[in-house]
Parts: C-alpha cells; structure tokens; sequence
C-alpha cells in the first residue's frame, strides 16, 4: 500500500439546529472544522484538547458511525465516507474501536467469550468449539485467563471488562483501533496495565491507533505525534516529543501548563488560561481562541489562521507563533509530513 493507513482531508461535522425556511436560516453547531491529519501502519496519533473540542465526534466520524457533512475519511486509499452499506461493511474489519465506559460498551446478557468473537460471526459462521478456541486465544492475547470467556461483564472488574472490549476490537485483525478515552474510566494502576498492553500489541502485531484522551500523561506515553484540538480544529501538530518539550502554540501552552505533575520540585509552563471554550454554534470571529489568548493581536480576532509548518516538522494554526508559511521548500516539505 502505498501513502499512509488513514488520511483524513478537511473533515467537518455540523449538527443543525431546528428547521428554517432555508438552510441558510437554521443555526448549526459547528463540532469538527476542516480537520486534517494522517496515520501510519504502526503508529498512534493522540487527539487532545478540552472537552467539547470535538474529539469523539472525530472518531465517530473516522468509524463511520455517522456522516461527515464535508470532508474525507481515506482507509488504505478508499474514501469511507462515501461508502455505501455493503461495501462499508467489509471496511469494518480493518477499523475498530475501543470505547471509553467498559460498563455500558459490553452486552451485560452475554458471557465475556461471546463478546469477544461476536464481530467475527458477524462475517463467518463458527462452530461452538471454533468460537470457544478464538475467545481462549484472544484473551491470552491481551492477558487474561481463558475460563474467563465464560462470564458475564456484571462478574468482571473495570480492567478485565476494557482488556474484554479490546479482545472484541482484536477479533477482526483491524489495520487500525480507534480508543476514544478508552483509559479515563479506570483506575491509575490499571490504565498503566491497559496502556503497555496496547504498547505490545501495536509493537506484536503492527496495529495503528488514534488514541484520544484528555490526559496529557497518558497522551505522552503513548503517543508518536499529537493533534491539539480547540472548538472543532487542530492548532497544533507535532511530534510528541517535540510538542511535549517545547509547545508552540498558546493554547498548547496552557494545556501542558495545566496538567498536574507529580514531583514538588517540578517548575511547570506559566500559561494564564482564563474565560470559557466559546460556543460552537457562535464562535468567535478569527481565531476562536483569541478571546482568552495572553498574545492574541488585532489579526486574530479577524482572520482564521491556519496550519502553517515550522522549522522542527511539526504545524501550528498561529498569527503570532506561526505568521507564515516557511520559505525554505525543504522544510515546508518535512513538516508536512505530519499532515498528509
């Protein structure tokens, strides 16, 4: 294959509200804008940003779970965002999805190995000695014991029910899993468990993910680039390491800034984060990040910026860090690799 496992151009995602004469007349709430990014075979692009920023809608969007109103989904080159039913539904083993409730995402009226090997009966039939051996194998898989499969979800703990649901998204053989804050729900000694589990199955099997999660913690572990979110678009791009060392744009700053760190000697980023994350059914004019920016200047309140590379690879949607594209071609070229 060539390109990259997932290519996502210019998504968006407007949710109408009400009726009106015309299409011009109803207001809309304007979650995903033209958001743009790609992911490689073996690699886990975090998504991160406050809540409301349009995180689950993206992945809901990239599942195909619902439609996009702008935009385009590319799994190994094909548009899935334009797929019809049948044909969606082959696309459906290559991508899967881990989801952030343990509790309310496994059926509670069916035993944990039923779970595990639904999605396949979904595409074959199974013998009951051929289901019980792909259960068993699956729950090795991702460490747990095999008498296990015989269970209900009410009879397993919060670490045990989420390794289940990602037993379950690992009995396709997917390309790429979508973990939408597929840790938050847990306890920290587990979410560490739950964490290098996917480590290992990403380093033994090649599997993709875009992981999304609120906690930067968790995003610095296991995240290879970061897409930082604000009201629906991406503001900042980079590769973890550099993002996490060095965070270019404002709000990037103040994310950091505000994320707990346990050691009392740590000195974090000075960031002033004040006001609230506007409306999306009214956004700010310009930047909508301008109205609690500390550098917000005159052309931020009138015109959008957008994604513009910088010298270390990485894209930021920024008047002030970022005010113009980079002049040298060879390095405009590397940075927007991140994007492609």
């Amino acid at each position: 294959m060539n390109g990259p496992l997932l290519k996502v151009e210019s998504l968006v995602k407007h949710y109408p509200l009400g009726t009106g004469f015309s299409r011009r007349d109803v207001p809309v709430i304007r979650a995903v804008q033209d958001v743009s990014f790609s992911v490689e075979a073996g690699e886990t692009l975090c998504i991160v940003g406050e809540s409301g920023c349009g995180k689950s809608t993206v992945a809901r969007l990239l599942m195909r779970l619902m439609d996009p109103t702008g935009g385009r989904v590319l799994l190994e080159g094909v548009d899935i965002a334009r797929l019809k039913k049948p044909e969606l539904r082959n696309t459906r083993r290559r991508m899967q999805m881990v989801f952030q409730d343990p509790y309310s995402s496994l059926n509670p009226r069916l035993s944990a190995g039923r779970i595990i090997t639904e999605p396949v009966e979904n595409f074959e039939r199974l013998s009951r000695k051929q289901r019980e051996a792909l259960a068993a194998e699956l729950l090795r898989q991702v460490g747990l014991a095999p008498e296990i499969m015989h269970r209900l979800p009410s009879e397993l703990s919060g670490g045990q029910r989420q390794r289940v649901g990602i037993a379950r998204a690992l009995s396709l053989k997917p390309a790429i899993i979508i973990a939408d804050e597929a840790v938050s729900a847990l306890d920290v000694s587990v979410q560490a468990q739950i964490l290098n589990l996917l480590m290992d199955l990403q380093q033994d099997l090649g599997i993709a993910f875009v992981f999304i999660s609120h906690d930067l913690g968790v995003v610095e572990h296991i995240g290879h680039k970061v897409a930082v979110m604000y009201l629906g678009r991406i503001v900042e791009l980079a590769r973890c390491e550099d993002l996490f060392a060095n965070p270019a744009h404002p709000y990037t700053e103040a994310l950091i800034a505000a994320a707990p760190v346990p050691d009392p000697t740590h000195r974090a980023l000075e960031a002033r984060l004040e006001g609230e994350v506007p409306s999306p059914v009214n956004p700010p004019t310009g930047c909508a990040f301008h109205p609690r920016c500390p550098l917000a200047i005159e052309r931020c309140r009138v015109e959008v910026p957008i994604l513009n590379p910088m010298v270390d690879r990485r894209v930021v949607a920024c008047h002030v860090r970022a005010p113009t594209i980079c002049e040298n071609s060879d390095v405009v070229s590397e940075a927007l690799i991140l994007n492609q």
